[in-house]
């Protein structure tokens, strides 16, 4: 959600700022529809203050055993029946001011790289050397079914993109999830919370999933909607708080491993074969909640705690600067962490990790009280990213250390969580 008192006072910055993402102005239309709703607000004020006026009349003149003047009485019934039309006028000139405030994408913050697309991004760094192999590296979705990847047997059950794992490779991708959340929280500071998985519209609203992002959703019988990450859950547990300034000068850390679900709508023909898009799958996510000022700082953080994932691993990855174009909805700056696949000759992508500012704490309505007195209670900002999405690690895992008899290293810091399991053999 963006702030309405800011636009007002320099909507060419905002739709500026707008272009930079390349959509058109957009403050001419909120600027008519909040001077609808103030003016509207005014009239209610003004007739109820006038109501208010009469009526104390009225009661004086009944308090004298006089009967009031005709007049006032004609003007409180005429009031009585046009405040609630009124307050309509302002409920409706409010609803249709926030529905279009709710469907700007955030700004972009100043150091983002303006371009259309992912064409745009800048490569910000890389570490590891992608290995060298003396034959032909394979697709994980070719070697997979022997090693227990069962996609047949899920696409029975459930459809496309879903996948059943099996005995080795569960216990792995089961490995994966536990090294990851074990190094969140016993280095990185993350507090680990166990989220509810289902929601309700304004949950949803607050991290800015709704409204646009319906169809991406899997929508319950009774009103609820499935997490499509833990995001939600985990900076909804702030939501329509006041947290005072000491409880955030060390930023709110929150990590949760999590099954999560999105129809990929808008991903018809993309990765349609093996592990790497599916409807469900589970994944690591961080969470901060921090002061303004601390915001940056919390980012590079976040960005480090994702990268160290990898590094333990031996995976190569890059990490990438999203341009204006590439950015999600309710990001204002995003640094995306992509791991090379051998199958694909290229690096794709593991983990997003955004700085939302305070676009998403204005939708929550969460704010925190400063220390120094005088300057009112402030939005929070909030962070998120993946540390990391667990089944695109197997997969990053399976094609890195695929071995030339079909069987797969396991890489040595996972031996402990794996009960001894060292490789994975075809059967």
């Amino acid at each position: 959600m963006h702030d309405i008192k800011a636009i007002r006072e320099n909507p060419a910055a905002f739709d500026a700022a707008l272009a930079r993402r390349g959509l058109e102005p957009q403050s001419p239309y909120i600027l008519a529809f909040d001077e609808q709703r103030r003016a509207a607000m005014t009239a209610v004020q003004a007739g109820q203050a006038r109501r208010k006026e009469l009526s104390a009349a009225f009661g004086q003149a009944k308090a004298k055993g006089l009967d009031p003047a005709a007049e006032v009485v004609a003007e409180l019934e005429a009031l009585k029946a046009q405040l609630p039309q009124g307050e309509a006028d302002e409920q409706q000139a409010g609803q249709a001011l926030d529905a279009l405030l709710a469907a700007i994408p955030n700004l972009p913050a100043d150091d983002v790289p303006e371009g259309p697309d992912e064409s745009a991004n800048v490569e910000v760094s890389r570490w590891g050397t992608p290995a060298t192999f003396a034959f032909a590296p394979q697709d994980h979705a070719d070697f997979g079914p022997v090693l227990g990847m069962d996609f047949e047997a899920a696409a029975a059950m459930s459809g496309a993109r879903f996948t059943a794992l099996r005995g080795g490779m569960a216990r792995l991708h089961r490995a994966l999830a536990q090294f990851m959340l074990d190094t969140q929280t016993s280095q990185n500071g993350y507090e680990e919370v166990n989220p509810p998985l289902l929601v309700r519209d304004a949950t949803l609203y607050g991290t800015g999933q709704l409204p646009k992002f319906a169809e991406d959703l899997f929508h319950t019988t009774d009103g609820r909607w499935l997490i499509p990450t833990a995001e939600v859950s985990l900076t909804n547990l702030v939501r329509e708080q006041i947290l005072a300034e000491t409880d955030i000068l060390q930023p709110l850390r929150f990590t949760a491993l999590t099954p999560c679900f999105r129809s990929e709508a808008g991903s018809a023909g993309r990765d349609t074969r093996g592990f790497i898009r599916q409807h469900q799958f589970e994944k690591v996510e961080l969470v901060a909640i921090c002061r303004p000022e601390d915001s940056e700082a919390e980012h590079q953080n976040m960005v480090r705690a994702a990268q160290g994932i990898l590094e333990a691993l031996g995976l190569p990855y890059r990490t990438m600067l999203l341009c204006t174009g590439d950015m999600g909805f309710g990001a204002r700056k995003t640094y995306d962490l992509e791991v090379w696949l051998p199958s694909q000759n290229t690096y794709r992508e593991i983990s997003s990790i955004s700085n939302c500012g305070d676009f998403q704490a204005r939708r929550m309505n969460t704010r925190y009280r400063p220390i120094a007195k005088g300057g009112g209670n402030q939005f929070v900002h909030t962070l998120n990213g993946s540390g990391l999405a667990v089944g695109r690690t197997l997969v990053a895992v399976l094609e890195n250390y695929q071995q030339a008899d079909g069987s797969v290293i396991i890489p040595e810091i996972l031996h402990r969580y794996t009960g001894g399991l060292t490789r994975l053999d075809p059967k």
